[in-house]
């Protein structure tokens, strides 16, 4: 289903980006938001309240495709507006029964209903799913992604650029893993390592939803998966205690709001990508990895923090290669099934291996 008008949903940091970047990409741009942005946006800008029907059924008949960038918990209202419009549908959710909401819609979908679109669920599983095809037989998949200011203060080491309301839900929600075959869930904030990137010494744990459904997709197939996100040495141990001791976990929009209120955004953020595979090929046991640290950079004439333009950079990529028919025009989308050599050579795409 060849496409150009796209309904972009909330002018956050991110859907702005991903606005803008459509736009730059030669989409019709069709933007909804519940307040107009103070900033003057070369395209439509329409101000409704996105969690009205009525809003949603004024969308749905005026665009080919959605994106939304809203809130989680709004995006399955969202998903069956555009199911109903026979409308490609795409998001960055982590969450996952939200997911499972959207896919059980992609039975009878007319158009492609891609949720997952972002960063981690999103990008660390195409690249995963490249690492894994390279073996002959992969028998270990590791995927880490870390979103952290490039100068950390305090014990805590963190700024909250991303949700907070996202960020408490991959802290306390349990993780889906292969372990030995086994495929089975275990809980956040555990499994603690060491590792480095570009020399910085990182911990890494488990949290909730990065992986999508790769462990679906690779149950049977390769013996140990999981993701893991990756933070300054100490963080884990002071969040299990503000959650766990503190019973902070009890009430986890007042967590949010503490949390953020203590470590507000920062514009020098950075973003760590450290996939790793394990595997044979032609009988010799090899391993392949991919680290990078994206930094923010200027796109479409302005500084953009490298949670934002990863973010964002990720799902217009999987969009531009839905346009170009390199993608299903209906069902459901699994990250794991974008070739990671056509998402980077997507004229957005390419942002990731040279951004700036």
């Amino acid at each position: 289903m060849a496409f150009e008008r796209v309904a972009v949903l909330g002018l956050g940091k991110v859907g702005t980006l991903a606005a803008r970047l459509l736009h730059l990409a030669g989409f019709q741009v069709t933007a909804w938001d519940s307040r107009r942005p103070r900033e003057t946006l070369p395209f439509e800008v329409v101000e409704a309240d996105l969690a009205q029907d009525t809003a949603l059924a004024r969308i749905t008949h005026a665009a080919d495709a959605v994106l939304s960038c809203l809130p989680y918990h709004l995006n399955r209202r969202v998903a069956e507006a555009a199911h109903a419009g026979g409308l490609h549908y795409f998001d960055l959710t982590e969450d996952v029964p939200t997911t499972q909401a959207i896919r059980a819609l992609a039975r009878t979908a007319r158009g492609l209903m891609a949720p997952q679109c972002g960063l981690a669920p999103g990008f660390v599983g195409i690249v995963g799913a490249a690492q894994a095809a390279a073996f002959d037989r992969c028998r270990s998949l590791r995927m880490r992604v870390g979103a952290l200011p490039q100068h950390p203060t305090g014990l805590m080491g963190y700024a909250f650029n991303w949700s907070p309301e996202g960020v408490v839900n991959e802290y306390l929600n349990d993780c889906e893993v292969i372990e030995d075959g086994q495929r089975k869930t275990v809980s956040s904030m555990e499994w603690l390592e060491t590792l480095y990137v570009d020399g910085v010494q990182l911990e890494a744990f488990t949290t909730s939803g990065g992986l999508g459904t790769i462990c679906e997709t690779y149950h049977g197939v390769i013996d140990n998966v999981d993701y893991k996100t990756m933070r300054y040495p100490g963080h884990m141990r002071l969040m299990n205690f503000f959650f766990h001791e503190l019973l902070m976990r009890e009430r986890r929009e007042l967590a949010g709001a503490i949390l953020t209120h203590a470590k507000p955004p920062v514009d020098d953020d950075i973003v760590y990508v450290h996939v790793s595979a394990e595997g044979t090929c032609d009988g010799r046991l090899e391993r392949r990895e991919f680290v990078r640290a994206y930094r923010p950079c200027r796109l479409d004439g302005e500084m953009q923090r490298a949670i934002a333009w990863t973010t964002s950079a990720s799902v217009v990529a999987v969009i531009e290669l839905v346009r170009a028919g390199r993608l299903p025009q209906a069902g459901f989308l699994k990250q794991e099934e974008v070739p990671l050599e056509g998402f980077l050579a997507t004229p957005t795409g390419t942002l990731f291996e040279a951004p700036g």
